[in-house]
């Protein structure tokens, strides 16, 4: 199959699972059927696909990333003053290293808003619809909502990542607060302290809370780059070797190398 018939399959498939979207004309160019395609993953409700939807689904995203280019994150340069830590600025769909981490709500299903730009939209999408049903069984064995400053780990499916780590970010309502700092905090630890459970060598971090989550930028910075550091300093025996800031503005990018060389 091409890229444009894996499209098409896909997409009359979902439609004919979810008849609420059947009368969405398919487009004949390939911008439009992606967005359609990516528009049908997103609303999809978290359930099991047959083989031959896994199949035709991996390939085509696969192919995607592949085509954006993947990037070695344990081969990036390392910060000259720490070795442990890198700094990078792109799309976090395109690392291949052992877990990225993914800024999730407190449902963990991912974002259901079409083709929306959140960094959970973009993870859950490029990972595949199994990565959503994942996270939905993860909530029904709780029993509850996912607690803010936790972790969870999930597999990467189609992504260059082996796993995602995905952690409930604190909401900043108003004046940010004591308790906010703690919780983002707790991401950061939470994150890293699953990852060593497992035996993984690298995590990429996602600037967490900082987009509709209105954590100040600034601040949310700060304590990322000096709660890792305080972790991978009280924990020296740890698997992990090496943790990735991923940013993806020109600002943030300014941000962490002025926090970082200071």
């Amino acid at each position: 199959m091409t890229q444009e018939e894996q499209r098409l399959w896909l997409i009359r498939y979902l439609q004919q699972e979810m008849p609420e979207y059947a009368h969405y004309r398919i487009p004949d160019d390939e911008e439009g059927q992606w967005h359609l395609l990516r528009a049908l993953f997103n609303v999809r409700p978290p359930a099991p696909v047959p083989m031959e939807f896994k199949r035709i689904e991996g390939t085509l995203l696969e192919a995607m990333t592949a085509a954006k280019g993947i990037v070695d994150g344990m081969g990036l340069p390392a910060f000259t003053l720490d070795a442990r830590l890198v700094l990078w600025q792109g799309d976090i769909t395109r690392l291949r290293i052992d877990a990225i981490v993914n800024a999730a709500n407190s449902q963990m299903l991912g974002c259901f808003l079409p083709n929306h730009n959140c960094i959970d939209n973009i993870e859950q999408t490029m990972a595949g619809v199994e990565m959503r049903y994942d996270c939905y069984k993860l909530m029904q064995a709780q029993g509850h909502e996912e607690p803010t400053g936790k972790a969870q780990i999930t597999s990467g499916y189609h992504l260059p990542a082996r796993f995602v780590l995905h952690t409930v970010g604190p909401i900043v309502q108003g004046s940010l607060t004591g308790e906010h700092r703690r919780l983002l905090a707790s991401c950061y630890e939470s994150c890293l302290t699953l990852a060593a459970e497992h035996g993984l060598k690298g995590v990429a971090f996602c600037c967490i809370s900082t987009g509709v989550f209105r954590f100040p930028k600034d601040e949310a910075a700060h304590i990322a780059i000096r709660t890792v550091r305080h972790w991978l300093d009280a924990h020296p025996d740890a698997s992990i070797e090496r943790v990735v800031f991923d940013v993806f503005e020109d600002a943030d990018l300014l941000r962490y190398e002025r926090l970082l060389y200071t």
